[in-house]
């Protein structure tokens, strides 16, 4: 699901019931509202009339898009050609001039209900074969001829409670982040799988609710998701793969009513993050600075790419060393980094240690995500033992046992060791904060380093 709605650039649609087999078709997303538009009005209706369905349709097709409805039930296209579920669509037709114009005028205006971000779910019918609960196709032809301009004709239907808005166009995008998110994953993903779940949770009572949706992906949502998974047949393994992501955007969009008249809809609060969504030029903060850590870490391997400097501000040698990595990788070299961007980023700084392995070098870098209650691993050991060693200088510190489990007791020693030296008190363990506390431990052994 997008967070806020977008006008595609293309919109796929399957020529047949959601379950018939029959052939997708990929069109421009103007074109697709002239064809429905053309397929579902007379050109000779007054223009106000054509005006208020052409704004239905818009809205509708939208919606679909919004709450990727089709995608998130395991379909591979946007919407379909049936009545019975979208909007008529015939592949090829010819498309009425007049039609043509007012689509081209009006194809990123969508209605939504103040205050709500979701585009409204325009439900509406020919008002003459077939009844329904929203607008009257032929129903609106009366209100022109009587005058009525487009919105009221609207506001008759819908409701006084109306705005019209426009919305940026884009290419397509699927919500889902492109690799599986699991324990001590740090990304705005998270957390919209966090705030989901926890919406979730209200119907659903036995998914327990994660105290904290701070984008971190730790043991209490891996605990959510697995709940989750088992209520719903998948793989209870914790992990939020595509089947995981796409159900639980499923149930999401049932629990908040998302593609009905009457729902109770996403509010700006509720799709304000806490983590960005992208980091560009003129960010500050701890995001930028694990960016930093991790292109320069990349960088000491790969000499093509310049040294970057671990300050948390994204300035314009961070913004080039961007440039570098998406250029060397085939990306965009926009010199921001969305998901894609990112991705690529951890994935290179995964293949370091495998690259030194191949060339008989050894090399141990920090993981490259967060160590969290309850990780388990060899690093989480390795940390365990720093920590031991910095308490021997600041009793402060509680000592862990060398276990190579994140539990309490580790979690109490990383937030104390946070407190001493001045990072934001969080218990888990980021690849940069790793890298500090063993700076840390090794400069106390040895003061001369």
């Amino acid at each position: 699901m997008a967070e806020y709605p977008y006008v595609p650039e293309t919109i796929t649609v399957h020529l047949g019931r959601p379950d018939e087999p029959a052939p997708n078709v990929t069109v421009p997303f103007l074109e697709y509202i002239q064809n429905v538009a053309s397929s579902e009005l007379y050109p000779t209706w007054p223009e106000n009339a054509l005006r208020a369905n052409i704004y239905a349709q818009t809205s509708f097709a939208l919606n679909r898009i919004f709450t990727e409805w089709y995608p998130s039930r395991g379909y591979d296209f946007d919407i379909t050609n049936s009545t019975a579920f979208d909007q008529a669509f015939v592949y090829g037709r010819d498309i009425f001039d007049n039609i043509s114009d007012l689509v081209n005028e009006l194809f990123a205006q969508y209605l939504a209900r103040p205050g709500f971000v979701q585009p409204l779910f325009a439900a509406y019918c020919d008002g003459r074969r077939v009844q329904c609960e929203g607008l009257s196709q032929w129903g609106t032809v009366e209100l022109a001829r009587q005058g009525m301009t487009p919105y009221e004709i609207l506001t008759y239907y819908y409701g006084d409670e109306l705005e019209i808005r426009s919305a940026p166009i884009r290419p397509l995008m699927r919500s889902y982040p492109g690799v599986p998110l699991r324990l001590g994953d740090i990304n705005v993903s998270v957390e919209i799988i966090q705030d989901r779940l926890n919406r979730i949770a209200r119907n659903y009572p036995t998914i327990p609710r994660i105290a904290d949706t701070d984008g971190v992906f730790d043991l209490e949502t891996q605990n959510a998701v697995q709940a989750f998974q088992n209520i719903f047949s998948l793989t209870p393994d914790g992990i939020v793969g595509p089947a995981t992501w796409y159900q639980i955007t499923s149930v999401y969009n049932a629990v908040l009513r998302l593609a009905e008249l009457d729902a109770e809809g996403l509010r700006p609060e509720d799709v304000e993050r806490r983590l960005p969504r992208v980091l560009r030029e003129g960010m500050r903060g701890d995001m930028v600075r694990l960016l930093q850590f991790l292109l320069d870490q990349i960088s000491i391997y790969n000499s093509a790419l310049p040294r970057v400097d671990i300050d948390g501000i994204f300035g314009p040698d961070t913004r080039d060393a961007v440039r570098e990595f998406q250029q060397e990788n085939d990306l965009e070299t926009d010199g921001i980094v969305g998901i894609n961007t990112w991705n690529a980023i951890i994935n290179a700084y995964n293949q370091i240690e495998r690259i030194q392995s191949a060339n008989g070098g050894t090399v141990i870098l920090p993981p490259p995500n967060a160590l969290v209650l309850g990780s388990r691993s060899e690093d989480v050991s390795r940390l365990q033992g720093w920590l031991n060693r910095i308490a021997d200088f600041y009793p402060e510190i509680p000592v862990v046992p060398r276990t190579g489990y994140y539990g309490e007791m580790t979690r109490q020693a990383v937030m104390t060791y946070q407190e001493l030296f001045g990072y934001p008190v969080t218990g888990y363990t980021t690849p940069l904060l790793f890298y500090q506390i063993e700076l840390t431990a090794n400069q106390l052994d040895n003061p001369q380093l």
